[in-house]
């Protein structure tokens, strides 16, 4: 089984849309390739979402709503993942800002035993961004090179809201540092993951920038750095205690 996890805050206006257009599409395009569950991961929301999610749960089939009173990407990921009895588990955002199309070419690797984890790229070779402004731009592919200078990574996009792994590795993946709960996980899991040697798969994907992002760059960066720091002193002291 296949679990695609959907990280939420406060989506009353578009959780119940977008849901139903993910599972409509897992349902007619992909119903060949395993069935694959849908989970809105609710990070402590204030309005609506919680009725609206728990709503599609009882309607729609394959879904599962958790909730969560932190805060925290990370936290929601793992919280679903760990809860997951899928045996590849993977995250895209609400505003499906990745093609839906790159489903199966991301999801086939794995369950082909072809790659441990699959990450999409906006950045290589075949990859297309539709509306992101130029600011946006510039700061996803300074992080990048920072990520690259700092671990001598070979992914291209560690903040591409779309990434599919072995559910079996997550352990391992953890005890070697992917353990944010923010938003800098996501880089952890492709980081701590070409640290063990594991398969990562690079995927080109076609993503519309959504103009109502709730990333808010300062303070991400912030977080992004002083967490990147501390994962490159827990590998740099396990290294060193082989």
């Amino acid at each position: 089984m296949i679990e695609i996890t959907i990280p939420v805050l406060n989506e009353e206006q578009t959780l119940a849309a977008q849901v139903r257009t993910l599972r409509r599409f897992l349902d007619e395009e992909l119903p060949d390739l395993a069935p694959i569950g849908i989970v809105i991961a609710d990070n402590g929301s204030s309005d609506r979402t919680p009725e609206l999610a728990r709503g599609l749960a009882e309607e729609l089939t394959h879904l599962r709503y958790l909730r969560l009173e932190e805060r925290g990407v990370g936290r929601a990921l793992k919280a679903a993942w760990h809860s997951s009895e899928a045996e590849i588990v993977g995250y895209m955002d609400l505003d499906l800002a990745t093609d839906l199309r790159h489903l199966r070419p991301a999801l086939t690797p794995l369950t082909e035993g072809r790659a441990d984890i699959v990450a999409g790229s906006r950045l290589i070779e075949g990859a297309r961004v539709v509306g992101r402004k130029l600011s946006r731009e510039v700061t996803s592919r300074a992080f990048n090179l920072i990520v690259k200078a700092m671990f001598s990574t070979r992914f291209s996009d560690g903040q591409c809201g779309f990434k599919f792994l072995r559910r079996e590795l997550l352990p391992r993946l953890e005890a070697h540092g992917a353990a944010s709960n923010g938003w800098i996980f996501a880089s952890e899991l492709l980081i701590v993951g070409e640290h063990l040697g594991l398969r990562v798969l690079d995927l080109p994907v076609v993503w519309t920038d959504s103009p109502e992002s709730k990333v808010r760059v300062g303070r991400l960066a912030v977080e992004y750095l002083g967490a990147l720091r501390s994962l490159r002193r827990k590998l740099s002291a396990r290294s060193a205690a082989r």
